[in-house]
């Protein structure tokens, strides 16, 4: 039997709870795509109440949440506060995961374990207390208080990001560079470098797509001149006053189109695998 024939027999004789497991895998599915599907419709719908679609669709909700809710101050804070995490992320978490993947010291594991700690907990959980000292010496309230927030747990993303690629380059390379009287700097920006670019890469678009979408951190942090296009949202439909409905939608959607560009990209160049587990070649004895 071909294994073309093997793979179908088996698709076919899908057990009992094989079946539940789709149905539920399905429920889910669809119950997500009739949430954004009539956020979407909403978003375009002039009057939308008692019927199953709206009565007319209309583009101008969109311009009214632009202006109403200064969407080019808000997309404009989210980039610049998103670009600066992504490079002191960068630039702090490169060097330590070197650190880490090269040298052998004690209680390395706890090291790991600690940051570990900031992406595995809820952001909610140590986000008061920071942002209770960050309120204290005064950087909460600004834009800097909400990149500091946001770097507690993307500095140990880009950490355990880069760390397997550093571990895939043959430390012998740096050895025969430094025997030819290459320097420390000479060796990480001209051997290094090249060669953990798509490392760098992976770590800074995941930390990129990571900080736009944080919300918990960002709301305990920003100020009114500082808010990201997520905390933004929130305060769209929770602050007192009477806001259209679907230009609340409609910033719903440029907040999930921006997300969804971002997602897209980073599927692009990172391959997620390499984030959950990595094949090492062992040693020959």
């Amino acid at each position: 039997m071909s294994v073309q024939a093997e793979t179908a027999r088996r698709a076919v004789r899908t057990t009992p709870l094989g079946w539940v497991i789709w149905a539920v895998v399905a429920f889910f599915f669809v119950n997500l795509a009739g949430v954004v599907g009539s956020v979407l419709v909403s978003s375009f719908g002039t009057r939308w109440f008692d019927t199953w679609v709206p009565s007319g669709f209309t583009t101008h909700w969109y311009g009214d949440a632009w202006r109403e809710f200064g969407l080019l101050h808000v997309i404009s804070v989210t980039l610049l506060a998103s670009a600066l995490v992504v490079v002191l992320a960068v630039v702090i978490g490169a060097p330590a995961a070197y650190v880490l993947a090269r040298k052998s010291f004690p209680g390395k594991r706890l090291v790991y374990l600690t940051f570990l700690l900031p992406i595995l907990m809820p952001p909610i959980t140590y986000g008061i207390p920071l942002a209770t000292v960050l309120y204290k010496f005064g950087f909460a309230g600004h834009l800097s208080g909400v990149v500091l927030a946001n770097l507690v747990p993307s500095v140990p993303f880009v950490i355990l990001t880069m760390t397997p690629f550093i571990e895939q380059v043959d430390p012998r390379i740096e050895d025969a560079a430094r025997m030819l009287g290459a320097g420390t700097r000479a060796v990480f920006l001209k051997i290094l470098a090249p060669l953990l670019v798509p490392g760098l890469l992976a770590s800074a678009i995941l930390v990129l797509v990571r900080t736009v979408g944080m919300f918990e951190l960002t709301f305990l942090t920003a100020g009114p001149d500082s808010q990201t296009l997520v905390v933004a949202l929130y305060y769209s439909m929770s602050a007192a006053g009477i806001r259209a409905q679907q230009s609340v939608d409609a910033m719903a959607v440029m907040y999930t189109a921006m997300m969804l560009v971002l997602l897209v990209v980073a599927l692009r160049f990172v391959n997620p695998t390499q984030l959950v587990a990595r094949v090492k070649e062992e040693p020959s004895e």
